[in-house]
């Protein structure tokens, strides 16, 4: 294989000496040429209309023009130049072999970047589209010059043994093709069950994301055993493996393993899901996403606080929408002892209206609490529906409309009084101490 691939380079290089040979490499240096200057022309149209409101398919059709204009343009310029030199009677065999080139990674170009419209995978795939794409394009090109075998014997030549295995160079690249290629796969495959998951509405939302994360992590383990089957790794050396990762776990990985383990629980046990109202701790907001290693908790300012999944198992958690969304709140107000605190009471009832939010099943209620030291404490209880969206807006709203009604009846709200007594007596005198 070696020789013949020697035999094709020395081929080559014997056209070097032709005329034909500088002219065909002149029409490929000027289709560069213009496809740079091309390709830098679209790119300011793609800009142009990047935050304009044109329509999505119009966007898409100019990306996909703007990922092929490259090897189009070159290809046009170069069958071009191929028809001139054929009919001045010139051989153009660089110029006919630079054809498929050119239609292969054009297609291979816009196969990808569909394929990532469609699909809409991970940053990681979208980082390393062009990658991808010039990689499998290096293969295509490869075996249309008729060197893809000896390039593959020659990265089987860089090998050792271990024990009863044979590694080389070419079985380390199969691994990382065929395990990336099946992992996008299951990638894809992931989303597209999450978005058929997410439009079942008869489906709660913590079993949809259970079934949508169970069936990820099903399908990367599917993903990355099929591939090393394909790549030719014995499975069975998966032992050893799997024995490193049990000691991994046991020595320096026991908190993200809990966190996974406890997100299942969480998800399967049903007791937090998304949009539910909850209290880790001095953490108050509602649950916007559900992770394998976290949850995503949102509060009032738009803060967005990542919980481990093993507080949430092992702590104290107020969910205040985990079976009802209804809460009851309590406002607390002081009056003086010279005020009537029923006429008070029937004051608070009629403030509790003061907020929409408040519903009126169950009714407000008020109660007698005790008497302080300072004042009788008062108590006003109500109940809200919609927890998510806070609770100091309803209890500011009412609180005011206490304050003005209080000030319009003339019920006093005490401040903290003290009596001081001072007894009188003797005082005693200080010598007096003459200095000399």
């Amino acid at each position: 294989m070696l020789e013949k691939m020697q035999h094709n380079i020395e081929s080559w290089m014997s056209h070097v000496t032709q005329t034909n040979f500088w002219w065909q490499t002149a029409i490929l240096c000027l289709a560069i040429i213009c496809a740079l200057y091309i390709q830098q022309r679209m790119v300011n149209l793609v800009e142009q209309h990047h935050n304009d409101q044109s329509s999505r398919l119009y966007k898409v059709s100019l990306k996909s023009i703007e990922r092929i204009q490259f090897p189009l343009s070159m290809l046009i310029i170069t069958l071009i130049g191929q028809s001139i030199l054929k009919h001045l009677g010139l051989t153009t065999p660089l110029l006919a072999l630079a054809t498929p080139m050119l239609l292969s990674l054009a297609a291979i170009r816009i196969l990808i970047y569909l394929l990532r419209q469609v699909f809409s995978p991970g940053p990681l795939v979208k980082a390393w589209e062009n990658i991808i794409s010039t990689s499998i394009w290096v293969i295509v090109a490869l075996h249309l010059l008729g060197w893809l075998p000896s390039v593959l014997n020659a990265l089987d030549s860089l090998s050792f043994n271990l024990g009863d295995a044979h590694i080389s160079l070419l079985l380390a690249i199969k691994l990382v093709f065929t395990i990336v290629f099946f992992w996008v796969i299951a990638l894809w495959l992931s989303h597209f069950i999450e978005e058929r998951l997410n439009s079942f509405e008869h489906f709660s939302k913590s079993a949809r994301v259970a079934l949508a994360k169970s069936s990820k992590f099903l399908l990367i383990a599917i993903a990355f055993f099929v591939g090393l089957d394909a790549a030719g790794v014995d499975l069975t050396a998966l032992t050893v493996f799997s024995g490193a990762v049990g000691v991994g776990i046991g020595f320096g990985l026991q908190r993200i393993s809990s966190n996974f383990i406890s997100g299942f629980i969480l998800l399967f046990d049903r007791s937090i899901k998304p949009g539910d109202v909850i209290t880790v701790r001095d953490k108050f907001g509602w649950v916007q996403e559900l992770r394998a290693r976290y949850i995503v908790v949102r509060d009032r300012d738009g803060v967005e606080t990542l919980i481990p999944n093993e507080n949430l198992v092992t702590s104290e958690v107020i969910n205040w929408s985990y079976t009802d969304p209804n809460i009851r709140m309590r406002l607390r107000v002081q009056i003086s002892y010279n005020d009537d605190p029923e006429q008070a009471m029937e004051l608070m009832l009629t403030c509790a209206k003061a907020s929409p939010r408040v519903q009126d099943d169950p009714i407000p209620l008020a109660r007698l609490i005790e008497f302080g030291d300072n004042g009788i404490v008062l108590e006003l209880r109500i109940w809200i529906i919609d927890p998510e969206n806070g609770l100091g807006g309803v209890r500011s709203e009412v609180n005011i409309a206490i304050w003005r009604a209080f000030k319009k009846a003339r019920i006093t709200i005490p401040y903290p009084q003290r009596d001081v007594h001072i007894k009188t007596g003797q005082l005693s005198t200080q010598s007096e101490v003459d200095y000399e």
